[in-house]
């Protein structure tokens, strides 16, 4: 059985290794350095504990400012796709519900994360294939400066897709391997 603090430091190797490493997303480096990520490693099964779990996770964001971004990390659950998808749909609707719209957004990473339209064997689905299923939770205000600064940040999705098809899927697995 694999540990949370193993848990926890799969999925800092993954975002040093291919998140900041492949440039994927530029804004991730500073929070990394700055530790202002916060790791949460949820064991439930269930829908209502992943409920639960995310409510949790925008509660500690609210009354802790000094944590940038959470990763919610779903190690024993959401194992299918297409349950997560179900998930991700309910999460959002339930954050307006909650008041949480234009305070944080979810971004999605999944270990077979496919795109719409995709085939599941195209490279491009390893820009959000992570070692576990999570939900990355970022504060709505910093994603916005951060964009301001970056500039261009629309290109980021296309740049990210041209790069992975052009190194391939057997790249990216031995990539997302060595974090384990």
């Amino acid at each position: 059985m694999v540990s949370d603090q193993q848990i926890i430091e799969q999925t800092r190797n993954w975002i040093k290794t291919v998140v900041i490493g492949l440039n994927f997303c530029p804004f991730a480096n500073r929070e990394f350095k700055n530790n202002t990520i916060h790791y949460q490693v949820e064991h439930g099964t269930t829908r209502s504990d992943a409920r639960n779990a995310l409510l949790k996770e925008c509660k500690r964001l609210d009354a802790n400012k000094n944590i940038a971004t959470t990763l919610l990390i779903f190690p024993d659950y959401f194992k299918e796709f297409d349950t997560y998808l179900q998930f991700v749909s309910f999460a959002e609707q339930l954050m307006r519900q909650k008041g949480y719209e234009g305070v944080y957004q979810l971004a999605t990473f999944h270990p077979f994360y496919q795109f719409e339209g995709s085939a599941p064997d195209d490279a491009a689905n390893y820009t959000n294939r992570s070692i576990y299923p999570m939900l990355h939770l970022l504060r709505e205000e910093q994603v916005h400066k951060a964009i301001q600064f970056y500039g261009n940040a629309d290109e980021i999705p296309e740049r990210n897709i041209q790069f992975a098809r052009e190194k391939g899927v057997p790249y990216f697995k031995m990539l997302r391997d060595s974090c384990l």
